[in-house]
């Protein structure tokens, strides 16, 4: 299913697939069959080598952070004392532990990580940010608080 360029070969069904199950991931894989246009059995052989090929990487219910009592989403960008591999991979494991920090990434220019993270309130969100800068190899922690999000679309666009 891989091309030689690591870009994934997927034909029309494939990616009919890929986008139904993107927008629900809970319909059957009757339904599914049915709106893609297959029986059932070849379907769900699709969606199984597409699990398997890595390109479906699960399943997961989209909750909402404020009716859990998630009042804030925030950014932060963060740089650390030094890029070495050792401080890099120190910071990775910190955060994965913090169920608040909801994604961390590796970014360039203007910090080394970006993190999204979400607070019950303000004090919990400075709680986070104090963790944050007295982590032993931060340098610099600089927070962006959401006004209102006007897009939040999960997965990707569908080749």
């Amino acid at each position: 299913m891989m091309t030689t360029d690591s870009e994934p070969r997927l034909d029309e069904v494939d990616r009919q697939i890929l986008a139904e199950l993107q927008a629900d991931g809970r319909m059957t894989n009757v339904e599914l069959a049915r709106r893609v246009g297959l029986s059932a059995p070849p379907c769900l052989r699709r969606v199984r080598r597409l699990e398997e090929d890595g390109i479906i990487r699960g399943y997961h219910a989209d909750l909402t952070p404020t009716a859990l009592g998630y009042q804030i989403t925030f950014f932060a960008i963060v740089g650390l004392e030094s890029q070495k591999e050792s401080f890099l991979a120190a910071f990775e494991a910190r955060v994965r532990d913090w169920p608040e920090v909801r994604e961390c990434h590796m970014i360039r220019g203007g910090g080394d990580f970006l993190l999204r993270l979400v607070a019950r309130d303000t004090g919990h969100e400075n709680a986070l940010t104090q963790a944050l800068t007295a982590a032993p190899e931060v340098a610099r922690v600089q927070t962006l608080q959401t006004i209102r999000t006007a897009k939040d679309e999960a997965g990707v666009v569908v080749p």
